[in-house]
């Protein structure tokens, strides 16, 4: 008989604690940026864009800086394949300052790819923010804000959770 093994989901992070990770990171936004006057916060679709979605509501209470939320869409499986979309007209504009946020960075494919829109235009600056930074680079992207740095096997996969009532937290399986 073959045993069937179930892969087990282990907290890493609780709602709380992301959501430290989240206020802490937004104020480092802040810091970095605290003579800009706007913001665009490009989420990518999913868990990307909710974090996004939660950083500008942080910022917006923290500071005065105007901040512009906009939502990625491309297939994150095939994105070579993929034409990146945004849902909310979103124009950009030179001199911007514009953050991809993302749930996790692993290998820096999405990010990588989720990136060109914006090397057309001459942006200020150009910036990434992760929740989990897990630090298996196989594309030349890092990350200027981190809520968490884990190393893990390739094996394992790390899930951020944000909008699910009562399950809300960061995940490994």
């Amino acid at each position: 008989m073959t045993e069937i093994i179930t892969p087990t989901r282990q907290q890493i992070l609780t709602w709380e604690q992301t959501q430290q990770k989240i206020r802490r990171i937004a104020f480092e936004i802040y810091e970095r940026n605290f003579e800009e006057e706007e913001v665009i916060l490009a989420g990518i679709a999913g868990q990307g864009f909710e974090f996004a979605r939660r950083l500008s509501e942080i910022l917006q209470s923290i500071s005065p800086l105007h901040t512009v939320l906009a939502e990625m869409i491309f297939d994150k499986e095939t994105p070579h394949k993929s034409q990146i979309t945004f849902r909310d007209s979103v124009t950009l504009t030179d001199g911007k300052v514009v953050i991809v946020a993302d749930d996790v960075l692993n290998t820096g494919r999405t990010l990588a790819f989720a990136l060109q829109p914006f090397l057309q235009h001459r942006l200020k600056k150009l910036q990434v923010a992760v929740i989990v930074d897990r630090n298996h680079r196989l594309f030349p992207v890092s990350a200027d804000y981190v809520g968490y740095a884990l190393s893990t096997t390739f094996n394992e996969h790390v899930e951020v959770v944000l909008n699910q009532q009562g399950e809300e937290g960061v995940y490994l399986k």
